[in-house]
C-alpha cells in the first residue's frame, strides 16, 4: 500500500490499514525505540505508545515529509517523553563539573551491532538519551537542551560522560576478549 492509502485508511480508523501501517514500519521504529530504552520490553512500550499517538494524529499528516520520517519523529518524541519522566528523578551533571579528556580514538571492529546496542542501553538514562540525540539523531547540544529543558552545558557533559563510559566498556570488553582468547 502507498503512504497515501495508509494515511487515508488510518484516518478513517480502519483497523486493516492500521495493521498494515504497523506491519510496514514497526521493525524500523522499534530499532529507534530500543536505542532510547533500557530494555526491549521498555522499547516495546514506547513503540506502542508512539503508534497510539500516530493513529490519533494521522489525520493531521500533511505530506510535508515522508510518512516514515513523521512516524520516526513521533517515536523519538515519545521516547524522550518517557525518559524525561525518569530524568527528573536523577540529577544531571553540568559540563563545568566534569573533567574532560582529550578525544580518544577507539576501534569498533570485532563488535557485533547487538553488542554495541547493549553498550548504549547500559548507559545511565541521561547519558543514553543525550548520546542518542547527539551522536545518532544529529541534534545539536542547543536543540537537545531545549527539548529536554536542561542547559547546553549539561547536554555536553552528559554526552561526554556517555562517551567516556562507552570507551571504558569497549576497552574492557576488548581486554576481556584478549584474556579469554589467550586462555584457549
Amino acid at each position: 500500500m502507498s503512504d497515501k492509502e495508509l494515511v487515508n485508511g488510518c484516518s478513517k480508523g480502519d483497523r486493516k490499514f492500521q495493521q498494515a501501517l504497523y506491519n510496514q514500519f514497526c521493525r524500523r521504529l522499534l530499532a529507534i525505540c530500543v536505542r532510547y530504552a533500557r530494555s526491549v520490553p521498555e522499547a516495546e512500550d514506547i513503540l506502542q505508545e508512539g503508534f497510539i499517538k500516530a493513529f490519533d494524529h494521522i489525520r493531521n499528516f500533511r505530506y510535508e515529509s515522508k510518512l516514515e520520517t513523521w512516524l520516526t519523529r513521533i517515536m523519538i518524541n515519545t521516547a524522550l517523553n518517557y525518559q524525561r519522566k525518569k530524568l527528573y528523578l536523577f540529577p544531571m551533571i553540568d559540563v563545568n563539573d566534569v573533567p574532560l579528556k582529550e578525544d580518544e580514538k577507539i576501534s569498533l571492529a570485532g563488535f557485533h551491532l547487538n553488542e554495541l546496542l547493549n553498550f548504549v542501553q547500559s548507559l545511565p538514562d541521561g547519558c543514553r538519551v543525550v548520546f542518542n540525540m547527539f551522536a545518532i539523531e544529529g541534534y545539536s547540544h542547543k536543540e537537545i537542551a531545549e527539548m529536554l529543558s536542561i542547559s547546553e552545558g549539561t547536554s555536553k557533559s552528559q554526552y561526554s560522560r556517555a562517551r567516556q563510559l562507552l570507551i571504558q566498556r569497549i576497552n574492557s570488553e576488548k581486554e576481556y576478549g584478549k584474556l579469554g582468547e589467550s586462555k584457549l
